[in-house]
């Protein structure tokens, strides 16, 4: 069944503003409703065309419609402020997702689903707890470094905290003392969380086929893949695999002009969290461990030769998302191409 009705919904907490107009954009209402009216009110209403903003919330609520009857679209809020009329407020938002939402070159967002969400809990999780753990360590060693005591980076780092706290006649008072020893307890406990999330994250990346197929990958482990599926669309909303890696900020920044091409950095207008893992991923074969199994005669070993080693990681990356598009669009495991152009 067509529908004539397009509701734009500027989400709150409490409070949701929905602007309804035609789709020409002919104002039918203007309603200000409460939580438990919103949706008592979309339950009424006839199946509509519903946007919101891609924010908190949204998911859930998206498929609440869905659920309803209604078809859901979600839109980037930074699409959404072009269309924003002189004063900012939340009727004047509800209109301006409708305008939005209403030019046919609009691009939209994918809902995610619940599972979806799930794993983008337990990935969130634990990279904020790796950040508090990080944030502590460079704390204490900040603290030891006004005492005259420095401590490298990383696990040896903590290993030589520890050393300097059980000297018995060091020179560091002891509230200092007491409290570096606090600290240090704080850090192993995030420290036996974040292994604890780790090891339930390998866990749901042996659950499904696509998690395990992505880690067919070299450069890809569970991390990366569990990042995949909580946070990058279906493959097929993409055209091409270059697509996917300009979602992903993986490609140049444009500053094109009078048909002449000028081509920059690398975008970083995507997907930050999938972009960074692919990209620490390039790096680990480019160690000089993993150096070892690349040829010269290859386009990564040709280029291995000419320029630095983190530009080539994110050429690389770029690679491996196109690859990753390659291989859940085809369904197929990856496939080294270099052993393919052997054969």
């Amino acid at each position: 069944m067509t529908k004539d009705t397009m509701i734009g919904v500027d989400l709150a907490k409490n409070v949701f503003q929905l602007h309804g107009a035609s789709m020409t954009g002919h104002v039918k209402f203007r309603k200000k409703l409460s939580r438990a009216q919103f949706h008592k009110f979309m339950a009424e209403q006839a199946p509509s065309v519903v946007v919101m903003e891609a924010c908190g919330g949204a998911h859930f609520w998206a498929r609440q419609m869905i659920k309803l009857g209604h078809d859901v679209k979600l839109i980037s809020p930074r699409y959404v402020k072009p269309f924003l009329k002189r004063q900012k407020n939340d009727a004047a938002d509800a209109e301006a997702i409708v305008d939005a939402a209403q030019r046919p070159e609009m691009r939209f967002v994918e809902i995610k689903t619940e599972s979806q969400q799930t794993r983008a809990v337990l990935f969130r999780n634990r990279e904020q707890l790796v950040r508090q753990r990080t944030e502590l360590t460079n704390a204490l060693r900040a603290y030891l470094y006004e005492y005259g005591y420095i401590a490298p980076q990383g696990s040896p780092g903590i290993k030589q905290i520890h050393d300097i706290l059980d000297q018995e006649r060091g020179d560091l008072p002891k509230l200092v003392r007491d409290l570096c020893r606090d600290m240090l307890q704080q850090i192993a406990e995030k420290t036996a969380r974040i292994q604890a999330m780790l090891v339930r994250l390998k866990e749901l990346a042996t659950e499904t086929e696509t998690a395990k197929r992505l880690q067919t990958m070299p450069g890809v482990g569970p991390i990366t893949a569990l990042a995949i599926e909580a946070f990058a669309p279906p493959m097929e909303t993409f055209r091409s695999g270059r697509d996917f890696a300009a979602w992903l900020g993986l490609v140049p920044r444009q500053h094109s002009s009078g048909g002449k091409q000028r081509l920059g950095r690398a975008s970083k207008a995507g997907q930050v969290d999938i972009r960074k893992l692919l990209i620490i991923g390039a790096m680990s074969r480019l160690s000089w461990l993993g150096r070892k199994s690349i040829s010269e005669k290859t386009w990564l070993g040709r280029i291995l030769l000419r320029k630095p080693r983190l530009l080539v990681a994110v050429a690389l990356a770029n690679k491996m998302a196109r690859a990753i598009w390659a291989m859940l669009t085809k369904k197929e495991n990856y496939r080294d191409p270099a052993l393919g152009a052997a054969a």
